[in-house]
């Protein structure tokens, strides 16, 4: 019996690994293409079966009037390609920039989830300044499953 719930716990300790990676994947990422790029677009990283991390973009709409494209269509259209290929993932998470008025900046939130059921997410405050970006630590974000639903 206990080399059962060994097995068990060691089950849930590889998911939980697994989606803070990936979760840690989709931060630093965006962190990376902000100190690089100035910003980002919402984006996606999956664990796959053969333990590679990898990046899902998708292309943005044409700009409205004021030069902004709609994330939000982006994030729908990550989130239907995540859900396609979910059958070939362990873990996803996705990335986006938000603002945050609590913190009077914008964060990098991203939420990541496992095909077994765990659940993470986190958001980093952030702030441009000359030199290019502060970073304040992440904090621990409330999240749904999104991928993995039926």
């Amino acid at each position: 019996m206990s080399t059962a719930s060994n097995g068990l716990e060691s089950t849930k300790e590889q998911e939980l690994r697994e989606v803070r990676e990936t979760l840690g994947a989709a931060l630093a990422t965006a962190q990376e293409h902000l100190e690089q790029n100035g910003g980002f677009l919402p984006f996606a990283v999956t664990l796959a079966e053969d333990n590679e991390l990898r990046i899902v973009f998708v292309t943005p709409g044409e700009p409205d009037d004021e030069g902004h494209v709609d994330t939000e269509l982006m994030l729908a259209d990550i989130l239907e390609l995540l859900r396609q290929g979910r059958d070939e993932y362990r873990a996803v998470a996705i990335a986006s920039d938000v603002i945050l008025p609590e913190h009077g900046s914008d964060g990098i939130h991203a939420a990541a989830e496992h095909r077994s059921g765990g659940l993470m997410a986190a958001v980093v405050p952030y702030v441009q300044i000359a030199e290019g970006f502060t970073f304040d630590n992440a904090e621990a974000d409330t999240n749904e499953r999104l991928v993995w639903v039926d």
